[in-house]
């Protein structure tokens, strides 16, 4: 029998779930590096995929720890999760880290949560709300630097760059209020962003490709090579300046 949990629900439990378990991984400096990774990521992705087969067997799932098996292109539900986003955060012990459920229908999110487990927030786009406050001015970035985008469009837009860890950290960083913007063009997948967007979606923030057009889910390559999250109150400025470079 299939669950009786909406599926609002059911992404919501599984995303808090996941990182319940791999807070558990991280307990006591018991393991570090590399083999923590691997375990949280191994775990995460066990512990998901089962609770999946249970409560939602019809449905097809892409996951980033998964093998991407049978013809899920042409499935109408699918669960694309990320059980660990940001394995080295999560490796390193640092709090950026987040894990990602999304349920897409007909290439749309139509569900999502996004879990921050190190700080305690879950977001849910069933319950989450639009950005209190005015524009902070800053844009998040990788750690590792702003890419050429995000540098342009920070010295056109006058946005301060801020670098925080992973992909669901650094869009919940726009959701929270925290930041303005976020922008990507270096290449990811989707389970690397499908959760993110959709809650961002329900906050009432702008997202899109890099060129303004829409972002569609569930594609038999499941390559996303560019996207942008930002305030709403931004959006035509963001584009305006993405249109000279991209």
């Amino acid at each position: 029998m299939t669950s009786r949990l909406s599926d609002a629900e059911l992404a919501a439990r599984i995303a808090q779930g996941a990182g319940e378990v791999l807070l558990g991984i991280r307990h006591g400096d018991l393991l570090g590096g590399a083999m923590l990774g691997d375990v949280g990521d191994a775990l995460a992705q066990a512990w998901i995929s089962t609770v999946l087969r249970k409560h939602r067997p019809r449905d097809a799932v892409l996951s980033e720890e998964a093998a991407d098996v049978g013809d899920r292109s042409t499935a109408q539900r699918v669960w694309i999760i990320d059980p660990l986003d940001g394995t080295r955060e999560f490796a390193s012990g640092t709090a950026d880290w987040a894990v990602h459920v999304a349920l897409t229908e007909n290439g749309s999110v139509t569900e999502a949560a996004v879990s921050l487990p190190a700080t305690g927030e879950l977001f849910r786009a069933d319950t989450v709300e639009k950005p209190a406050g005015e524009l902070t001015r800053r844009l998040v970035t990788s750690r590792w630097g702003g890419s050429y985008e995000t540098s342009y469009v920070s010295n056109r837009l006058g946005l301060q760059m801020v670098p925080v860890g992973s992909a669901g950290a650094k869009a919940m960083a726009v959701v929270r209020g925290d930041a303005d913007a976020y922008v990507h063009a270096g290449g990811q997948y989707e389970w690397d962003n499908a959760a993110p967007v959709g809650v961002a979606l329900a906050a009432g923030l702008h997202c899109s490709r890099l060129d303004g057009s829409e972002i569609v889910y569930n594609n038999r390559h499941p390559y996303m090579p560019d996207f942008v999250i930002c305030r709403s109150e931004i959006r035509d400025d963001m584009l305006a300046a993405l249109q000279q470079i991209w």
